[in-house]
């Protein structure tokens, strides 16, 4: 069973940085697109950042200049590195990868709480 792992979540104060990570059970190469979404509470999920097997990557407009996704493909392991936090950036954050265009996997996810 494909398996993708969240890890990193936390409470912060805005400013403050974290990274998560997402261990996939299988080669990340894999998947196409993969990245992460995020839910706050009340509101639906929406994606933070993304990148395709070629490389290219794509962020939400709100996280621009202060998250960066990268990956190892020897760990078959994803990161989102996020700076600057703000309290809005709470949230649970979930990693998705898709598989064959259409088959989506989801990691349980894992919560992200920045205080003002």
């Amino acid at each position: 069973q494909v398996q993708l792992v969240e890890s990193g979540g936390g409470w912060v104060q805005a400013g403050e940085s974290l990274r998560l990570s997402c261990a996939a059970s299988r080669s990340i190469f894999t998947y196409d697109p993969m990245g992460w979404y995020r839910q706050a509470p009340g509101k639906q999920r929406e994606l933070v950042a993304t990148f395709t097997s070629d490389g290219s990557t794509n962020y939400a407009d709100s996280v621009k200049g202060r998250f960066t996704i990268s990956r190892d493909n020897a760990k078959n392991t994803i990161y989102l590195q996020m700076n600057s936090l703000k309290p809005q950036d709470t949230a649970v954050y979930y990693c998705k990868g898709v598989r064959s265009g259409r088959y989506a996997s989801w990691g349980q996810g894992t919560q992200v709480t920045v205080s003002a």
